[in-house]
């Protein structure tokens, strides 16, 4: 079992920059894939990226080269530094653990956290 905590969501203007960071209660050393997912207002959650224990890392084409994901073993943390944002960037983010299955499928992810809001607007 292991619990979630994202923060740093916020307002942000477009071309900005804000970091999301993931808390996790257990060493991410031992999670083999961990994912940002994103809801967008009244639209389907979405996966944003993933990166393994081992360090790979995958992108959604909407958001390549502006993200980064990475992880911070020392202190369980997952990040997602997020850059040149766009309006369509806005939506609730959401880290979550892998479980079985495919990493594509949000439904082979079995413990998520709560969400940070991130608006994207002049």
């Amino acid at each position: 079992q292991v619990q979630l905590v994202e923060s740093g969501g916020g307002l942000v203007q477009p071309g900005g920059s804000l970091r999301l960071s993931c808390a996790a209660s257990r060493s991410i050393g031992s999670i083999l894939t961990m994912g940002w997912y994103r809801q967008p207002p009244g639209k389907q959650r979405e996966l944003a990226a993933t990166i393994t224990s081992d360090g790979r890392t995958t992108y959604a084409d909407s958001v390549k080269g502006r993200f980064t994901i990475s992880g911070d073993t020392t202190n369980n943390t997952v990040y997602l530094q997020m850059n040149s944002l766009k309006p369509e960037d806005t939506a609730v983010y959401l880290c979550a653990r892998k479980g079985l299955g495919d990493a594509i499928i949000a439904s082979s992810y079995d413990y998520w956290g709560q969400g940070t809001q991130v608006t994207v607007s002049s």
